[in-house]
């Protein structure tokens, strides 16, 4: 599981949706999440996905991921979820 941390949305949005169409046949679940209000859409965004299949793939998209200034990564691994793909 990825959970990333965008700083910008704005701008960081196009590059980061190209890197996950890349790499989605390695992404089971993507959830996306931003503060909204009537008045402000925030800049700062959090994306959790949960990965499937390869995990060298896993790590390609990773490093893809990686090489987009303004966003950071976190990584979480359940041994459950790893033995179900």
């Amino acid at each position: 599981m990825l959970g990333i941390l965008v700083f910008d949305r704005i701008k960081e949005a196009g590059k980061t949706q190209k890197v996950l169409t890349k790499h989605a046949g390695v992404i089971r679940t993507r959830l996306g999440f931003h503060e909204l209000s009537e008045d402000v859409c925030s800049r700062v965004g959090t994306i959790l996905l949960i990965l499937q299949g390869n995990p060298e793939k896993w790590e390609q998209l990773e490093k893809d991921l990686g090489e987009i200034g303004g966003i950071e990564i976190q990584k979480m691994k359940f041994d459950y979820l790893l033995e179900k793909n």
